[in-house]
């Protein structure tokens, strides 16, 4: 079904399917644990870390809509706009799919430069003026919500997708640069 859905279509167009992935994940992967929040059973209280913590529906419904709003008006554009730069790379989307030794060698390097990225930035935004103009927005909701991991002011939102982009663009070009030397 897909194979017909996308065998005539471009890959800018495929590529930007990827905003509808990511905000169809981003809700549907906290769900359980946001439904389990707001109807709270009994059996699953006695786990809760902060029991006395009670977050309403219009609480959830706020930060989720909070992330769909990042998502939409920070991710998407970049991921759009982010398109000549994959392609500039080598990610090929079409067929054949690669071998998987390389998949598995792009999926290492991008996990360590991202992870690596992603640690320092992070760690900035803790400091003084990262944490008061941007990271507060992430710690809005001091105890879990389903929904709250991905809430955060729109820049921190934008720096994590260009520490994706670094590390895609990271795992082709080191795959480019072999293939290169015929190692």
């Amino acid at each position: 079904m897909w194979f017909r859905y996308s065998a005539g279509m471009h890959d800018f167009w495929l590529y930007a399917h990827n905003i509808a992935f990511l905000i169809l994940i981003y809700s549907l992967a906290p769900l359980p644990v946001a439904l389990v929040e707001l109807f709270r059973p009994k059996a699953i209280h006695k786990y809760k870390l902060q029991p006395k913590v009670r977050h309403p529906a219009s609480t959830v419904l706020q930060c989720y809509k909070g992330v769909v709003r990042t998502f939409i008006f920070a991710v998407g554009p970049l991921q759009l706009f982010s398109y000549p730069i994959i392609m500039w790379v080598g990610i090929r989307t079409g067929l054949p799919l690669p071998a998987g030794w390389e998949v598995a060698a792009q999926l290492a390097v991008y996990v360590v430069v991202e992870d690596y990225f992603n640690y320092w930035i992070h760690r900035w935004l803790h400091g003084k003026w990262g944490y008061e103009n941007i990271h507060r927005v992430h710690h809005e909701f001091t105890a879990p919500i389903g929904f709250a991991a991905p809430y955060a002011h729109w820049a921190e939102r934008s720096s994590n997708n260009h520490q994706e982009e670094l590390g895609k663009a990271s795992s082709m070009c080191s795959l480019r640069e072999r293939e290169a030397i015929g190692a």
